[in-house]
């Protein structure tokens, strides 16, 4: 199904749990491309040092670019459409426990043509509710002082009444819809959610996606918002 042309001050962000990517991969591509997104937040990719050959082939069945890179063995990353500039991409550890599964970020320096740049950051974060909130923390100065116009997302592990969660909402400002994201086939948790700077505006488009195919495609549901950049043209 064509995509519709986006406002020239859009960009469609989406942050999804992939699960490694095994669940049922035709249902997971179909629905990224009816999301079509302009920077899509990955978590729970595959991780494993011979991996990026999977996420570049992934990339290419959703028409989307990724900028690879060294992932430190972490499952966090994220690709970008032909609609944005990418001027700076890494992949940056978070702070984690000895012998804990190794957490990291993803985060890009985007521009849409006729804008001025935003960051935009994946995250996936602990298991363990003591150590979110450093990890938050981490992934914010990371982005540098001051903090640039921004955009986080991703697997939180932490519903919005968590001290994580409250805590990204007051450095940036929640943009994503109150609705449940865990799991796809009973939802009945938000531990996914979208953060953005104050003078970004954030609208939950309208989506034409399967439930079927969403429940097949991951054991989360993705999480989509419209960013008006208007505050960023120059």
């Amino acid at each position: 199904m064509p995509v519709p042309p986006r406002d020239a001050h859009c960009i469609r962000v989406a942050s999804y749990n992939v699960r490694a990517l095994k669940d049922d991969r035709s249902a997971l591509v179909e629905v990224i491309r009816s999301i079509a997104p302009d920077v899509l937040l990955l978590q729970e990719v595959p991780r494993h040092p011979v991996s990026g050959h999977r996420i570049a082939t992934f990339a290419d069945e959703l028409g989307l670019t990724w900028f690879g890179g060294k992932r430190f063995r972490m499952s966090t990353t994220l690709m970008t459409s032909l609609r944005v500039d990418v001027l700076d991409a890494h992949h940056g550890r978070l702070p984690v426990r000895r012998f804990d599964e190794p957490r990291g970020y993803g985060m890009a320096t985007v521009r849409l043509p006729g804008h001025r740049p935003l960051v935009a950051a994946s995250a996936h974060l602990s298991l363990r509710g003591a150590d979110r909130l450093p990890e938050a923390k981490a992934l914010l100065a990371a982005a540098g002082t001051p903090t640039p116009p921004m955009v986080v997302g991703g697997d939180l592990n932490e519903e919005p009444s968590g001290r994580t969660w409250r805590h990204f909402a007051r450095e940036l400002r929640e943009v994503s819809a109150d609705t449940p994201t865990y799991s796809a086939q009973d939802p009945h948790k938000r531990i996914d959610g979208i953060f953005a700077s104050a003078q970004l505006l954030g609208v939950t488009p309208e989506l034409e996606t399967s439930a079927t195919k969403l429940a097949a495609a991951t054991d989360h549901l993705p999480v989509v918002v419209d960013l008006d950049l208007s505050a960023l043209q120059g």
